[in-house]
């Protein structure tokens, strides 16, 4: 595994967003989905196609909060541009499981552990 600078990871805008819409993205290679995700007043909404059809239905998506790399280039997917990259992790099986907020912190109650949309991590 080739190794990274800290200031190389810094430079990466891994942010919390919240998916506001989802849609079936038929045109895609691979079965995946169009997303609509608020990162609130600073970055505003940013579409993604994302390949979480195994474990994910859309009614299950909508809502739902991620982390998503949101500073790189603008990438043509089918029909649709790329905005942010959505992460994830492949399981045993190779199906994507979405990285998301720890619940736990969000709901925790203290103003210091709630993340809001947009917040960058580190």
């Amino acid at each position: 595994m080739e190794q990274i600078q800290w200031d190389d990871f810094m430079k990466v805008e891994l942010r919390v967003g919240t998916i506001v819409a989802a849609e079936e993205f038929p045109e895609a290679r691979r079965p995946a989905y169009k997303l609509q995700v608020d990162f609130g007043e600073e970055i505003g909404m940013k579409k993604s196609s994302a390949q979480i059809t195994d474990l994910y239905t859309i009614e299950e998506l909508v809502g739902k909060r991620v982390m998503a790399v949101v500073n790189f280039p603008a990438k043509q997917i089918g029909p649709i541009m790329s905005e942010c990259l959505v992460t994830g992790f492949t399981n045993k099986e190779g199906a994507v499981v979405l990285a998301v907020p720890d619940p736990s912190v969000a709901s925790s109650g203290s103003a210091t552990a709630d993340v809001a949309n947009g917040e960058r991590l580190i």
